[in-house]
């Protein structure tokens, strides 16, 4: 139950931090990637704002051996640069550009977001869906024989 309210305050604050700082405005994300255009610098604060006080939890948590809520860490993550994460993130960034919304934000503007943010969470939600089967398919494909 522990765990449950700690992810229910985490997430809240991560949340309301997403809505403040105006990650749920798409004009706001676009304008941030319009570097030849009309260029909106401010999000570069949001993202200083979350990578500094991450790194500060990675220090700690390395000096710990059991998360606070009991469990175990993650394996840390492999540190090498292949297609899968290329892939990825060129996939991410284009739906990141074209609809201005990434999965945190998309979720936190659900109830204001309309038709369009509805829209957006189906169409993340199915792609998150059909990805693993994808990724066998493509990995199947790749292998030599």
């Amino acid at each position: 139950m522990g765990r449950l309210i700690v992810a229910l305050i985490a997430g809240g604050l991560f949340g309301s931090g997403l809505f403040i700082s105006g990650m749920t405005d798409t004009t706001k994300v676009q304008g941030w990637l319009d570097v030849f255009g009309n260029w909106d610098p401010t999000l570069a604060f949001v993202m200083g704002g979350a990578i500094i006080p991450m790194a500060i939890a990675w220090q700690i948590t390395r000096l710990r051996k059991t998360p606070l809520t009991g469990g175990s860490f993650p394996p840390p993550p492999d540190t090498r640069l292949g297609r899968n994460l290329v892939f990825g993130s060129v996939l991410f960034g284009i739906g990141w550009g074209l609809a201005g919304l990434c999965p945190g934000p998309a979720i936190a503007s659900l109830s204001y977001a309309g038709t369009g943010g509805l829209v957006f969470v189906a169409a993340m939600l199915t792609g998150m869906w059909i990805a693993p089967m994808l990724r066998a398919r493509l990995d199947r494909i790749a292998q030599p024989e």
